[in-house]
């Protein structure tokens, strides 16, 4: 996994946030606050997974994207809104970068992977962790940073 890909994945993310300007969510959908506070779940939930590779442990990554809500909203009421969250992931998301230049061989290291992307991507299996992350890096962060920008009506 390329740390740098990863990071600039990130980078477009949050500039993303940075720029602001959110109106409501669809009936049913995340609004700019949800999407935030579940990237900031899955990045903790990325760090867990990665110390635990690193650490030669067994770990199984679970995305949290619908089977959680109420998480998610609790997260949002944990870190007051749209200023404290976009803080938060900007730490998580170092975090994890941080993490992954450390990773080198063990990025091939399988992990019980258990996620969704919509219709477009399902893993229930084993996953080399690295694999994970690059589609975190290709999939995962810029299908939340399009959602983002239809909600600013950038789209």
């Amino acid at each position: 996994m390329d740390s740098a890909a990863l990071g600039r994945a990130y980078d477009e993310l949050l500039a993303e946030v940075a720029a602001g300007g959110f109106g409501p969510a669809p009936h049913g959908r995340f609004g700019a606050e949800q999407i935030i506070a579940h990237l900031v779940a899955n990045d903790e939930l990325m760090i867990e997974a990665t110390e635990a590779v690193l650490a030669g442990s067994p770990y199984a990554y679970y995305d949290l994207e619908v089977v959680h809500r109420p998480q998610v909203d609790a997260l949002v009421a944990e870190f007051g809104g749209l200023d404290g969250l976009d803080t938060r992931l900007r730490a998580t998301s170092g975090q994890l970068v941080a993490l992954v230049d450390r990773l080198g061989p063990a990025a091939g290291t399988p992990v019980d992977t258990h996620l969704r992307e919509g219709y477009d991507l399902a893993v229930d299996g084993p996953l080399p962790w690295g694999r994970v992350l690059d589609l975190h890096a290709r999939v995962h962060l810029p299908k939340h940073r399009a959602q983002l920008r239809v909600l600013r009506g950038a789209e």
